[in-house]
């Protein structure tokens, strides 16, 4: 097995060799047409402008890390690490485009308030449902429940053998 498997790497070495000397290639390419730089510009402004507006909000690291958890509460998955990087801005767009707003990435302060009402209705449900799931999971732990039903088969089992 071995000496097949050295005879496969010596042959894929020597095909490999012509490729390693084929130098370089001599055949034309096309080239893309550049960017339209006024639309560049146009773009670039934009973004500009999307940023102020969100800088005017005045988001603190501490607000910036709630928006992400509350993009990740409504199903917009991100790291709430306080910066909004392009996790984040992907997650932002797709939250605004959801919402019929233009997915820009970048928060306004409607939006903002949208999206903290959002959250924070979200989180309220969240609650409500683990109450209600605790309050099962605590009555099925007492001693009608399955544990309770395995300590009594070995309370039996143990009481049979030693005579209790």
């Amino acid at each position: 097995m071995r000496a097949l498997i050295l005879a496969m790497s010596i042959l894929t070495v020597v095909a490999s060799a012509g490729v390693a000397n084929a130098g370089l290639s001599s055949s034309p390419r096309t080239a893309t047409a550049p960017a339209d730089p006024a639309t560049a510009t146009q773009d670039a402004d934009q973004q500009d402008a999307n940023q102020q507006t969100e800088t005017q909000i005045g988001l603190t690291k501490t607000k910036r890390r709630a928006v992400q958890r509350g993009l990740t509460r409504l199903g917009f998955d991100t790291r709430p690490n306080g910066t909004f990087d392009d996790q984040t801005r992907v997650a932002l767009s797709r939250w605004q485009q959801e919402r019929g707003y233009p997915a820009t990435g970048f928060l306004d302060a409607a939006q903002y308030k949208v999206l903290m009402a959002a959250a924070k209705e979200a989180a309220k449900s969240d609650r409500q449902a683990r109450r209600s799931a605790g309050s099962r999971t605590r009555q099925s732990r007492s001693a009608g429940g399955p544990i309770g039903a395995i300590g009594g088969a070995m309370h039996r089992v143990v009481g049979g053998i030693f005579g209790r």
